[in-house]
């Protein structure tokens, strides 16, 4: 295991996520005081692996159709994309 990729990765998802709509939503259900915690953070982290799971199956897919130094150029557009219309509709 390349420890680099593995600590930038986490590092960039981690950040990503704190204060995220996906971690409000937990603690929401989290607050309910009949809900089983164990519950709440066992479906929440099924979730977070799923989604991870595809986006890594999807990012191998399209890097075998698409320059990887397009793939960024692409993403990173569309973040900006992302942040420019939060901020117009603030």
């Amino acid at each position: 295991m390349d420890v680099k990729v593995f600590a930038t990765v986490f590092i960039t998802i981690f950040l990503a996520e704190l204060g995220d709509k996906t971690q409000l939503a937990t603690l929401l259900f989290a607050a309910d005081k009949e809900v089983n915690k164990w519950t709440v953070f066992l479906g929440a982290s099924l979730a977070l692996v799923a989604c991870a799971g595809i986006g890594v199956l999807l990012g191998q897919y399209a890097s075998q159709y698409i320059n990887e130094k397009w793939l960024n150029l692409i993403a990173g557009g569309g973040f900006i994309l992302v942040g420019a219309w939060t901020l117009w509709r603030a």
